[in-house]
């Protein structure tokens, strides 16, 4: 069968590329560039806990040699601290709890591209291709054809295409598809510099400094080797960022830092940040995907574009490998990425929106955050460690994937379609891991609630109780599946049974071992049942997602 095409050889387009390997699927990456990275150390993203898993899973091996995770965060305002909060280091992946979120891992965005391109390089299922810049798209009813442009223009055929290709997405184009939304919503002067700050490893965002000429807002973010990245939000209008005047906001803000004095300082990068809020009517044109900045855009108070990018590639990435190994594949399960995905974003970019107003003056949320500038302050502080409405995890409760209720469900702390918990798990065969390393497999995950199996000798366990009945039921179930047992899990009861996405998203959750229920919803998981003889890449992928994000319809880049 023809390989997935990947559009763009960004983090996404390599991220998507290695996730479908892991799946068995090969890949052929268009890239129009020369396959270099431009080191720009003040080009860095932020990445949740889970997506920093995902990366490490991929075989990314940068991360822990040229990211750093935050050990705490902290929120100025004027000279007075408003908010302080220890991050978890714990666990990779682990979400934290309510008083201690997972700490985020900061990287030059470079840094993370260059090892996500040499796992690719190592992969055998994935093709790189340098210098091949698409001019053309086509498809029919069994495949998609690519065309590069240069001196031997190329035509290249796959089962599907993914454009990864960014903002300017040449896919997107190609495809007629609009992308309407807001440019410039912010504005930063950014500066990477080596420096040494009062807060070792922890990030800070300091409101109305007390400080002239500097901004209303300084983000002060760490990286390894005593390097800093620094973002001052500019005015929405004008303001040219001038050397001279960056090297007078560095001086002011590092003194004010620092008890009056200028600290010495090596300043490596420099640059201007501009955050443009759009999103894309579709992200699905029968058997081409937009994902990552192709489909959308976001970035201000806090909100993470690359963060959602990845998220799009785990979301994609196994129904995309499930439709390419299974020719008689539900429709459903395709056309679930854009419903769910594109109603995740316009729900951030929602949230955005309604909180710029009053974070930046205005009214907006003003009647339903008391408590003033705490209370902005902490919408803004969750937004950037990943809770609250500009930073919580997606949850995709009306999925089309959802399964139907039925009589032995029930309710644990984790909520339908969001992200389960990564508890330790041990598998039948006695390997003891997290949650999440089970993740990426392309298989359905069956978790069984059992005290006691952590002290338990295997032998015992693995035959008594409900465990017979429960892996006959695993093995009956019409998609791939691996049976775990945990010792517990938050909200759940003894002997409840968990069935989990192959993305870490939670289906359903039953008491007790239910074989009709467990493979009722393992099936609608999988998109249900097809219509005989009508294959997956045939739906049309029109739906719209049920929700959208607010924007002037007058600002369009198609």
């Amino acid at each position: 069968m023809d390989p997935v095409i990947i559009v763009g050889a960004g983090p996404v387009g390599l991220a998507l590329s290695l996730a479908l390997a892991a799946q068995d699927v090969p890949c052929v990456v268009l890239d129009e560039t020369a396959g270099k990275e431009e080191p720009r150390p003040a080009r860095t993203v932020v990445l949740r806990a889970d997506m920093a898993a995902l990366v490490e899973r991929l075989g990314c091996a940068t991360l822990r040699d040229e990211g750093v995770r935050w050990v705490g965060w902290r929120s100025m305002r004027r000279r007075q601290q408003m908010r302080h909060v220890p991050l978890d280091l714990g666990l990779a992946g682990a979400e934290g709890g309510a008083d201690m979120p997972a700490a985020p891992l900061h990287i030059p965005q470079h840094a993370l591209a260059r090892g996500l391109r040499d796992a690719a390089v190592r992969e055998e299922l994935v093709t790189l291709v340098t210098d091949a810049r698409v001019d053309t798209v086509e498809q029919d009813a069994h495949g998609v054809g690519a065309h590069t442009r240069g001196p031997d223009g190329t035509w290249w055929r796959g089962s599907h295409l993914v454009g990864c290709d960014g903002a300017r997405s040449t896919v997107r184009k190609l495809l007629g598809v609009r992308f309407p939304g807001r440019t410039a919503v912010e504005r930063y002067a950014v500066a990477a510099l080596r420096t040494e700050l009062p807060w070792a490893g922890e990030a800070l965002l300091h409101r109305q400094p007390p400080w002239r000429g500097v901004g209303d807002e300084i983000a002060a973010r760490p990286l390894p080797d005593g390097v800093w990245r620094i973002d001052w939000l500019l005015p929405p209008r004008g303001e040219l960022v001038t050397p001279d005047a960056l090297v007078t906001r560095i001086r002011d803000t590092l003194a004010g830092w620092c008890e009056g004095t200028t600290p010495p300082y090596d300043l490596i990068d420099t640059g201007v940040h501009t955050v443009h809020h759009r999103l894309a009517r579709r992200w699905r044109v029968d058997r081409i995907f937009l994902a990552g900045d192709a489909a959308h855009l976001l970035g201000a108070v806090g909100t993470q574009g690359l963060d959602e990018g990845l998220r799009d590639v785990e979301n994609l990435a196994w129904k995309l490998a499930h439709a390419w190994h299974h020719r008689d594949a539900s429709p459903t399960l395709l056309d679930s990425y854009q419903s769910e995905r594109r109603a995740a974003v316009a729900g951030l970019l929602r949230a955005a929106d309604q909180a710029l107003p009053l974070l930046r003056g205005g009214g907006g949320l003003r009647t339903y955050l008391s408590g003033g500038g705490r209370g902005h302050d902490a919408l803004l502080a969750d937004g950037h460690l990943g809770r609250g409405p500009l930073g919580a995890l997606p949850a995709y409760p009306h999925s089309p994937l959802a399964p139907e209720p039925s009589e032995g469900r029930i309710p644990v702390s984790t909520p339908d379609g969001a992200p389960v918990e990564d508890v330790r798990v041990t598998a039948p065969d006695g390997t003891t891991v997290r949650l999440r390393d089970r993740l990426g497999q392309g298989r359905q995950l069956v978790l069984l609630v059992a005290p006691g199996t952590g002290v338990w000798d295997r032998r015992h366990w693995v035959s008594a109780g409900v465990m017979p009945r429960l892996a006959e039921a695993v093995d009956a179930l019409p998609a791939p599946a691996e049976l775990l047992v945990t010792e517990a899990y938050p909200g759940a009861p003894a002997h409840a049974v968990l069935l989990v996405r192959p993305d870490g998203h939670l289906a359903a959750a039953f008491a007790g071992v239910r074989p009709e229920e467990l493979h009722a919803a393992a099936d609608a998981v999988r998109g249900g049942d097809p219509a005989a003889g009508e294959p997956a890449e045939d739906g049309d992928g029109d739906g719209e997602a049920t929700a959208d994000v607010p924007v002037d319809a007058s600002v369009d880049a198609s």
